[in-house]
């Protein structure tokens, strides 16, 4: 397994212009590339956030069109890119996944995960109910990254520490939760939980958030962040601002600290 691998948290202000986001997501993603990250993650929603009247309009099949110029960058520059989510179609259902899909430095896409905890909660007297419009997801999925294991969540999955207790105890040396977390609970939770999630499982985390309107109107939080293993944050995005954040993971590092505070291995199954 490699020592060090360079990683990019893509912060993005997706809207209701499908290929404008598109673009906007394959210029940033192609400022990572030039920065040197070799894994690149777009946030949840990377190519279209709108009203749910309007999502099945913009759902497509994966592989799709929101996947192939990604496809091409990732083989064209060798590169590993995680699209954050994509609304996808299921075949003879009116409801929808919300999946994330990872795109090897091959081209090819190697794996898919669709989001398994649906965000039906009320926030600030506003009444979401993902499970209106997705169907949930049916398992966790892990991938590799440069044969680095990685675990796959997506924004409300951030929220329960069992599945990244099960993306570590199979491996997993880096979670992604691409999200598009609200202000209001972006304020009071996200760099806790994060950071949580990190520290609890010995893990890499990354996580780029949707910056701008979300869905149903609600303002989101952008605080993208890279944790390490310890807890410390290696990168935070801005309030309000698109940008490209980079971080080098030091692999070698975290086994050393797994070695020497081996709290992984005291693990009880306590049901």
């Amino acid at each position: 397994m490699i020592s060090n691998l360079r990683v990019a948290s893509v912060q993005l202000n997706a809207k209701a212009n499908k290929a404008a986001n598109i673009t906007n997501a394959k210029r940033l993603t192609v400022q990572a590339i030039e920065k040197g990250a070799r894994f690149i993650v777009l946030p949840e929603a990377f190519n279209f956030r709108g009203d749910k009247e309007v999502l099945r309009a913009n759902a497509e099949t994966i592989p799709g069109p929101s996947t192939k110029d990604f496809e091409d960058l990732a083989k064209n520059y060798n590169v590993t890119i995680l699209l954050g989510s994509v609304i996808q179609v299921i075949p003879g259902q009116d409801k929808l996944f919300n999946t994330s899909v990872l795109i090897n430095d091959d081209g090819v896409i190697a794996a898919q995960y669709s989001k398994i905890h649906l965000f039906d909660v009320d926030v600030e007297q506003q009444q979401f109910r993902e499970s209106d419009t997705f169907e949930r997801g049916a398992q966790p999925v892990m991938a590799t990254v440069d044969d680095v294991p990685v675990g796959l969540g997506i924004c409300y999955d951030l929220r329960f520490p069992e599945l990244f207790r099960y993306y570590s105890a199979h491996g997993a040396k880096i979670a992604c939760i691409p999200s598009s977390f609200t202000r209001p609970t972006g304020q009071a939770h996200w760099e806790i939980l994060v950071r949580a999630r990190a520290i609890e499982n010995l893990i890499f985390v990354i996580a780029p958030n949707q910056v701008g309107i979300g869905g149903g109107g609600v303002p989101t939080y952008g605080n993208s962040l890279i944790v390490d293993p310890w807890g410390h944050v290696l990168a935070r995005g801005g309030d309000n601002s698109e940008e490209v954040l980079i971080a080098d993971l030091d692999l070698y590092g975290q086994q050393v600290l797994r070695n020497q505070f081996p709290c992984l291995n005291h693990r009880i199954d306590i049901r």
